[in-house]
Parts: structure tokens; C-alpha cells; sequence
């Protein structure tokens, strides 16, 4: 079977943390094509979970401002992989800090999702926090320390899901991701 081949990538803009490339491809039937590729050391997004006395569930999320959109979103803490040789993990407990100002007791690595397949290469790993205590946060940028943490029942979260006043991508990912897996968990005893 013949497969699609990554000729090369040109570069056409680097930034911060990204760079954005003009990749070329030749397709199994030899056709060339380009396409605008934002190339991107990837994220990662926690969702912390915290217990209540009588065993209900609730999560920690923020209300960011996002300037790509103009507006707020509410979303779980997460950040980018910007720093060279940090593991997922590592990034993970890092952004809980600086965003949340929680140390996670144990990260449970949930799925990764792959956030827009037609124009980057980033991938966003998802983690579960448990364990969580308050520590200093350490907030970076403006967008940060003007962010509001919104501490809510789990199922508040997903109805907030169902309702469109949470559409970010990684949050509802990692939302529906730990509410299945406390699911499995009550009906396996695991």
C-alpha cells in the first residue's frame, strides 16, 4: 500500500512558542500538494479533582480571557510545552500551580487529543489531579492574572458542557474523560 510522503517544510513565520511552515506532501498517487502547518512543542490540560466530605466530586476551572476570540472561556488549567526536556507531567503540575495555585498529590494521565488536525501538529496530553492542596499560584501574563477560579461540582461542569457555556475542546474532553472514569470506577469497585 502506497502512502502519502512529507516532502519538506519551508518556514515562514517563528514566534514564541511556535512556528508556522508551509509543509509539501506528494499523495500516494504521486500528486504534490502544500498546506500551512503551525508546528507546536504541544500543551497539556489538568483536570483537578477534588472530594468533598460525603464523596462528591467537583474540579477547579478557570475563566480566561482568550484574545483569538475576544471573550472569556472557562476551561481546566493547562499551558504549553515550552519548556525544553519537561516532561508532560511536569508541565501538568507546573500550570496547576501557576494557574490554580493547587499541587497536585497524583497525576493520572486521562488521553491525548489531537485539538485541530487540519492546521497544527500539536498534540494536548490530559491529566487527572488528585490529591490537590493550596499552594502560592504563580500566574504568568495579563490574561492570567486577571483569570477567575471557578471551583464547581462535576456535574455542574458537564451540564455546563450540554448547555454550550463550556465548549473549549480540552475541557470537555477532560471533563467527560473523568466523569467516565469515575463511573468505571463505581461500577467496577477499581
Amino acid at each position: 500500500m502506497t502512502s502519502f510522503r512529507h516532502l519538506g517544510d519551508t518556514d515562514v513565520h517563528f514566534g514564541y512558542v511556535w512556528k508556522v511552515v508551509v509543509a509539501e506532501f506528494q499523495s500516494p498517487s504521486g500528486e504534490p500538494f502544500k498546506r500551512d502547518i503551525v508546528r507546536s512543542p504541544g500543551s497539556v490540560a489538568v483536570v483537578p479533582l477534588i472530594f468533598d466530605a460525603e464523596g462528591l466530586a467537583s474540579v477547579v476551572l478557570v475563566r480566561q480571557y482568550r484574545p483569538a476570540y475576544q471573550r472569556n472561556l472557562i476551561e481546566i488549567p493547562a499551558g504549553m510545552r515550552d519548556v525544553p526536556g519537561e516532561t508532560p507531567a511536569e508541565t501538568g503540575r507546573r500550570e496547576l500551580i501557576e494557574e490554580a495555585g493547587l499541587a497536585a498529590g497524583e497525576m493520572v494521565h486521562l488521553l491525548d487529543m489531537i485539538p485541530s488536525p487540519g492546521m497544527t501538529d500539536s498534540v494536548c496530553s490530559i491529566f487527572l489531579a488528585t490529591g490537590c492542596t493550596a499552594v502560592e499560584h504563580d500566574r504568568q501574563g495579563p490574561e492570567e492574572q486577571e483569570m477567575e477560579l471557578l471551583h464547581l461540582a462535576l456535574d455542574d461542569g458537564l451540564a455546563m458542557i450540554d448547555s454550550g457555556e463550556i465548549s473549549d475542546a480540552k475541557t470537555v474532553a477532560g471533563l467527560l474523560a473523568t466523569d467516565r472514569r469515575l463511573r468505571r470506577e463505581a461500577s467496577t469497585g477499581k
